[in-house]
Order: C-alpha cells, then structure tokens, then sequence
C-alpha cells in the first residue's frame, strides 16, 4: 500500500501548483492594490474649484477630500465633526485663505498642526483685485478707500500680486479662481506643494499639471470666442463675485444687489439696484442658486430685465477634475443666453 500511495501523492503534488497558485496571488495582488492606495497622502480642499484643481494634478495617486461639499456656501458654512476628523489626519490643506473661508482659519490651527497648509491667495502670478466701492457696487465695510475696477486691459504691474501683497483680510476679492489664468497660477503652487509631500509621486503630479495648463489655456480662448457677442451689455449680478472674470474678459457688471451674499440688503439698496436697472433698460439680473432668489424678483418687478443664474462657487456641480472647466463654460454660456435675448 505504501508503495502504490507514494507515486499518488507525487501526482497530486505535481498537480496543486496549477490550482492554488492563482488562488494564493489573488490576495496577494487586492493587498498590494491596498498598499498603493494608502500611499497616496491625505489631501484635503476647502471649496469645489479648489479641489477640482487638486484632482486634476492628483490623477492617478488620489482623490483629496472636499469641505464645502453640496449646495453649500463658504460665506455661510459650519464645520461639521467629520471635516474636523479629516483636518485632522490631513498631510496637506488647500484653501484660498481667511477672506473666503473665515470659518477655517482657526480649526486649521487647531486641527491641520501635522498638516502642510497652502493657502493659495499667496499663490505667485496671482492678480488680485480691490473690493469695489461707490456707483451701483455698495460701500466694504473695512474702511479702506479703493477706485473702482478699471477694466481687462490693467496691467499685471498694477494689479496685487500674491508673494507681495499685504495680507490683510478683505483688501481684495478673494474668487480669485474665475479667471484661468489665476487657476493657473494656484496650480502651480499646487503642483509646488504636492512634489514637496509626496516626492516618491513628482513625476505623475508635474505630469498631470503640464496638462491642466494646457487645457486652461484652451478654456481661455474658448470663454473669449462665448463671451465676445455680448461683451458691451451691463447686468446686475446677486453679489459682487465676478470682477476676476469682468476683469479678464471685458464683460460690463453694472452693480451687484449685495457684495456680500451672508449680508441681506436692506429695502433702500433694493430700491437703489431697482432704479439701476430701470436706468439700464434691457439687461439681465442673475441670481445664485445658494440664495435666496426673490430678491432679484423684486429688483426686475415693473422692468424690461430678465433673470438668470449665474454659480460662481459650483453649488449645482458634481466635484471633480472636470468641475472647474464646466463651472466656467456656464457662466460665459449664462451670460451669453440670458444677455443675447434683451
């Protein structure tokens, strides 16, 4: 018996590799899946377009967190416990700064200790413009006296740059992403503190970021080619969110209902911003899906204006790489449907 068992069992061992061998790999292959997702460093984004931008250069290592997720504003927002738990375990934190995001500046002190924190409105190359004072734009309560923006031809030299600016909180217009060109330049920076993180990952994130240059590039040209049509007709705007774009594109905001959205207008600025649009005859009013919309319904009451929606912040977007390029195609399209037809 013992005889005839050995040659069996040689058999059988000269059959098993066939079978468990793929057995034994795939576990071994789902955890070195495993192992390369969790290298991939915890980044975390405060706004939509923000991360938008993150994703873009992050492609292929990551998906970064997001903060102000949904419909929601950050104008308006409250941390909840679960952005806390990801400040927190965070290597690296993007947001445009305390003008915007006032509601991060002291949990990142608290919480984003361990963390790398850009904050991107220090981004080099960036243009920043001053809050708008006087006319149809009302008065910024900081007491600072700032003319009027003058136009898209101003020069870069005069305009605020990010590395020199004096970093007071409210001297400019912090939606500084609503002209590509100043995406381009918070890539960068971007790009500049991913490579510094997570070195092992350099070659994929200058990569990606070569690419997303690119591709802001070709946005530009193509929101100078949507916009042109209808480049001379004022509108009035919720809130003054838009110069970056008024700036880079020579559109004409003739005023806005409120500068800042978290600030409702008392009935003698409705009145003002009525009496505007009468002035201006046939124009648009745009509102903001985050806010609410009867306002503007009482600035057009007894006018020839119509409405529209403009999203500066991308509270009807899905989050993602592609966010961004979509968030500026529809605004240019907004303008260029609802100003085509007065």
């Amino acid at each position: 018996m013992k005889r005839a068992l050995g040659p069996a069992l040689k058999i059988l061992a000269l059959r098993m590799p066939a079978f468990t061998i793929p057995a034994l790999a795939i576990p071994a292959l789902l955890f070195a899946g495993t192992m390369r997702a969790a290298d991939a460093p915890v980044v975390v984004t405060s706004i939509k377009p923000i991360h938008s931008l993150v994703s873009a250069i992050m492609q292929g290592v990551g998906e970064p967190e997001l903060i102000v997720d949904g419909a929601a504003s950050p104008h308006t927002y409250n941390l909840k416990p679960s952005n806390a738990r990801a400040l927190q375990e965070a290597k690296v934190i993007f947001w445009v700064g305390p003008g915007l995001e006032a509601f991060l500046e002291k949990p990142l002190q608290a919480l984003g200790r361990n963390a790398s924190i850009a904050e991107l409105d220090n981004a080099p190359g960036l243009v920043k413009l001053p809050f708008r004072e006087g006319g149809a734009f009302e008065p910024h309560d900081d007491g600072d006296e700032h003319d009027s923006a003058s136009g898209h031809e101003r020069d870069k030299a005069e305009a605020t740059h990010g590395a020199e600016a004096d970093h007071d909180h409210g001297a400019f217009d912090t939606h500084l992403w609503l002209d590509p060109m100043n995406a381009k330049a918070m890539a960068t920076m971007i790009t500049t503190t991913l490579v510094a993180a997570d070195p092992a990952n350099a070659l994929t994130y200058q990569g990606n970021a070569k690419a997303l240059d690119d591709r802001l590039d070709a946005l530009d040209t193509e929101i100078k080619g949507i916009v042109a049509p209808v480049k001379g007709k004022p509108f009035i705007v919720f809130h003054d969110a838009y110069q970056y774009f008024e700036h880079r594109y020579g559109i004409r905001v003739a005023g806005s209902i409120t500068v800042s959205p978290e600030t409702i207008p008392g009935a003698e600025r409705v009145s003002e911003i009525h009496r505007k649009v009468g002035e201006l005859g046939a124009t648009c009013v745009f509102a903001e899906p985050q806010f609410e919309p009867r306002l503007v319904n009482v600035v057009i009451e007894g006018t020839r204006a119509k409405s529209g929606v403009l999203d500066p912040e991308a509270a009807t977007l899905k989050a993602g790489s592609d966010l961004y390029f979509t968030l500026m195609r529809g605004i240019a399209d907004s303008m260029k449907d609802c100003l085509s037809s007065v």
